[in-house]
């Protein structure tokens, strides 16, 4: 049994999308999937058991990620073990090929290669995710795709997940490059902010949290993986893509800044984009 843990707080107008996709033509018994959902003032938990006794509906008073995730790790009774965002597409097809690539033994984490839904989003948007296709950064699926999948050895990596912003991020710096693996036959579909200001949003609360587990497992962040300054900096080579480059370049300034200041404040804030969830 492969067990699906998705973390879920206000996701109602998403959380059917979502299911809808992971549980459409499993067999019997085949997944175990539990929607945690963590602080939810909307019917995200009522959607949720629309789908019957194949989804099974915790509900917490605590808003918080990581809290739903160890709550969810209490029930499941599977491996390999799939952590799913509620607001990403992850077909039952690529939950089996991700349980799959585990089980032959040689990788203890996986991901899907993320598919980026542009449609309706700004220019800017665009651009900046254009410029992210060609940089390192857009081969690590562990963090970028809103899905990875850890085999019975891999979880056993570590115990609880930490109150820390980045989830995905932790996970991934607790393997090296050769452990870990993005599949690029297996693929997520992430929804994108639909303008510049929600991107430079969720981009401070990514670069946060990249700053905030350099700070603390400095051992493990050595694991990251390659840096894309390198190849950004090759990128300017070539004058077609130096307005793409400015606004990515501002968007990254902006929100290493704001992350900074953030991380010197001690400010805990989850920045939630709610234009790519309106769509739904």
């Amino acid at each position: 049994m492969i067990s699906v843990i998705i973390p879920a707080h206000n996701e109602s107008s998403v959380i059917a999308r979502t299911l809808k996709a992971i549980t459409s033509g499993a067999e019997p018994g085949e997944l175990d999937v539990i929607v945690v959902c963590n602080g939810c003032s909307d019917n995200t938990a009522e959607v949720a058991r629309q789908f019957g006794p194949q989804v099974q509906v915790i509900e917490t008073d605590l808003a918080s990620k990581p809290h739903a995730l160890n709550l969810g790790e209490e029930k499941a009774q599977g491996f390999p073990r799939i952590y799913v965002d509620a607001d990403v597409l992850m077909t039952v097809e690529g939950i089996r090929a991700l349980a799959q690539h585990l089980r032959q033994g040689r990788i203890l984490a996986v991901a899907p290669t993320p598919a980026f839904d542009l449609a309706g989003c700004s220019w800017a948007v665009r651009a900046c995710y254009g410029i992210r296709a060609l940089l390192p950064s857009s081969n690590e699926g562990i963090g970028g795709s809103g899905v990875y999948a850890l085999s019975e050895a891999g979880r056993a990596r570590f115990s609880e997940f930490p109150a820390v912003t980045a989830d995905d991020g932790y996970v991934r710096i607790q393997f090296r490059a050769e452990e870990r693996e993005t599949i690029p036959s297996v693929t997520s579909t992430v929804f994108p902010p639909r303008n510049l200001e929600q991107l430079i949003a969720t981009k401070t609360r990514a670069h946060y949290g990249s700053l905030q587990l350099a700070s603390r497992f400095p051992k493990l962040w050595q694991n990251r993986g390659e840096s894309n300054h390198k190849a950004l900096i090759h990128l300017f080579r070539d004058p077609r893509l130096w307005a793409k480059l400015a606004v990515y370049c501002l968007v990254t300034a902006i929100a290493k800044y704001r992350a900074k200041a953030r991380l010197r404040t001690a400010t805990v804030a989850w920045e939630r984009d709610n234009t790519s969830r309106a769509i739904a």
